[in-house]
C-alpha cells in the first residue's frame, strides 16, 4: 500500500491495469463467497473507472440513467471532479455524490 499512487495521479494506462487488478480481485472474492471483500474491490474499480472519464461531458441540470440500475435516472445538480451531485428520479429525494462511471452518457 505505500507509495501507492491516487487514481487522479494515474495515466491511462495505469488506471486500466488497476481496473483489471481489482477486477480480478472482486471476481476470485465473488467465486469465494466474500460478499463485502468483492464490494470493495467493486466499488474501487468503479471508482478507477471515473478516472478514464472527461467530467465536461456530464452537465448539471440534465438526466443520466443509472449503468447499474437500466431505466433508472440521475439527475446532477454539479459537478466536483469526477463526482456527479445530485439526485435519482423516483428516489428518497436525499442528495448523493456518485462516481460519474455510474452514468451512461
Amino acid at each position: 500500500m505505500e507509495n501507492e499512487k491516487r487514481y487522479s495521479e494515474m495515466s491511462e494506462v495505469e488506471l486500466k491495469q488497476e481496473i483489471a487488478r481489482l477486477r480480478e480481485k472482486a471476481r476470485k472474492a465473488e467465486q469465494l463467497g466474500i460478499v463485502n471483500e468483492f464490494a470493495v474491490y467493486d466499488r474501487r474499480a468503479t471508482m478507477a473507472q471515473a478516472y478514464l472519464l472527461n467530467p465536461d461531458d456530464f452537465k448539471p441540470g440534465k438526466l443520466y440513467e443509472l449503468t447499474t440500475d437500466p431505466g433508472h435516472y440521475f439527475k446532477i445538480e454539479y459537478m466536483n471532479g469526477v463526482f456527479a451531485w445530485g439526485y435519482r428520479l423516483n428516489g428518497d429525494g436525499k442528495e448523493e455524490g456518485i462516481p460519474i462511471s455510474l452514468l451512461n452518457k
